[in-house]
């Protein structure tokens, strides 16, 4: 195909977004494990997860059978005002590198809160709604999936708290200032106002806080409340369904028009992103309908697919939610403050941990100079400036794009533009200055987090 046979943005029609999110667990023979809980190590019941989530998503958890789960009408609606989003072919950056490789991005980036998050923020805002809650609790980390469930507790009515990552909270001001805009507390975390906080700046005096922290502290806060749930932006079976919207989108694009992938990329924090974007390919394959190579890029500095531990850890530093098994550095584990706030969880996903050990995707680590040098780049020829987390993706694709130069290799490659950088500009400011620095932990770093790894029968040991 020619390339004046495919537009530079592939967009669909309305008629073409997707009626039911992709459960990718039903079509995967090794399912993830199961969430223990804390004190027995049991799997969990519904009974016992719906004291903290709203009582659908934790039945939508809970469902690793149920290949396709219909999207409400009222959740379809309020995709419409910026969905399908495009799919849109890197002629300017193909171009500049003089690659025969083909680049397609997924742009997640062109609504209010400037990310993905708001596809799964929306659907769990509709549930607590749908419930009778007051409202909810989260955390986030560089404040994208705060700023999107204050959009969609704003569209729906109900109160939003958000447990903003200390660091990201003084680093981000602009993005915190949204989020309040749209109704929401921001509190900087480790604080005061929960136990679980204090008991942290007691262990961690000055700590810069971390996803693990927020998480413990959102989770206390909904639950000593009445009529409040924690919700969760990423990590959850729950989110990755509701983000199987971003790769549903973009298999119907590539096949519209007879393209397909060789290579998907995605950078990973938690996975929701990356997850809702290979899900459907990823499914093509265990499926044996089709084959990708398919890349997860996290940061040097939170490695946690690339040197983490494959073992059930807690999700959050203050041990009080449930066990998950999953690639980890340890819940105690505190990553350097670095400007990819969005990337500096300690564990993946169960879902892509399992996909990863099963060696049906493989991962990638970055160091944080060498993102913003691909995030300037694509800026200067693509026009979009870039957050911090989706210029990891960046920087693997433009990678294997020269390795296709080197080689004559025609791959088509693939990757997720998660959100805009415009809230970030203290991180370009730093690497502009040249005031920016790599950090990666060594070993003995890594070690003192995988001591914090729960030790019982069947976890390491």
């Amino acid at each position: 195909m020619s390339k004046n046979e495919i537009p530079y943005k592939i967009y669909l029609e309305e008629s073409e977004m997707p009626k039911s999110w992709y459960n990718l667990r039903a079509d995967m023979k090794n399912k993830p494990a199961p969430l223990l809980h804390p004190g027995t190590h049991q799997p969990l019941k519904l009974e016992e997860l719906t004291p903290i989530f709203c009582e659908e998503l934790a039945k939508q958890e809970l469902d690793d059978k149920t290949p396709y789960i219909e999207i409400p009408e009222d959740i379809r609606n309020f995709y419409k005002m910026y969905r399908p989003s495009p799919l849109v072919r890197a002629y300017c950056l193909e171009q500049q590198l003089g690659t025969p490789a083909k680049i397609y991005y997924k742009f997640e980036g062109n609504n209010t809160s400037g990310s993905h998050k708001l596809n799964s923020a929306i659907a769990q805002a509709y549930y607590a709604k749908k419930q009778g809650l007051k409202g909810v609790t989260t955390e986030t980390g560089a404040g994208q999936w705060g700023t999107a469930l204050s959009m969609a507790c704003s569209y729906f009515g109900l109160d939003c708290q958000v447990y903003m990552v200390k660091v990201s909270y003084e680093q981000k001001p602009f993005r915190r200032e949204v989020m309040r805009t749209y109704g929401a507390k921001v509190t900087p975390s480790p604080s005061n106002t929960t136990k679980v906080g204090r008991a942290i700046l007691e262990q961690f005096p000055g700590t810069t806080g971390s996803l693990g922290c927020a998480i413990s502290e959102a989770v206390e806060a909904a639950t000593s409340q009445e009529g409040y749930r924690y919700v969760l932006g990423s990590v959850l079976a729950q989110v990755l369904l509701h983000q199987s919207v971003i790769g549903l989108e973009t298999m119907t694009a590539l096949d519209k028009y007879g393209v397909k992938p060789d290579m998907i990329i995605g950078c990973a924090g938690g996975g929701s992103n990356l997850g809702g974007l290979i899900a459907p390919f990823m499914g093509r394959k265990l499926r044996g309908e089709a084959d990708y190579q398919i890349i997860a890029v996290e940061p040097a500095s939170c490695p946690s697919f690339t040197r983490g531990i494959y073992a059930y850890d807690f999700c959050d530093t203050g041990h009080v939610c449930p066990l998950a098994k999953m690639y980890t550095l340890g819940s105690e584990f505190i990553p350097s403050a670095n400007h990819a706030g969005g990337l500096r969880y300690h564990g993946l996903s169960s879902v892509l941990s399992q996909l990863y050990d099963d060696k049906l995707m493989e991962a990638r680590s970055v160091e944080q100079t060498s993102v913003f040098k691909a995030a300037e780049q694509f800026a200067r020829i693509e026009g979009i400036l870039p957050a911090p987390e989706s210029a990891h993706a960046i920087r693997v694709a433009i990678d294997e794009a020269l390795k296709c130069k080197e080689t004559g290799e025609e791959k088509t490659i693939v990757f997720g533009l998660t959100g805009t950088g415009y809230f970030d500009l203290v991180a370009y400011q730093k690497f502009n200055d040249g005031e920016m620095n790599d950090y990666i932990p060594t070993d003995a770093d890594l070690k003192k987090g995988f001591d914090t790894i729960p030790r019982f029968p069947g976890n390491l040991e």
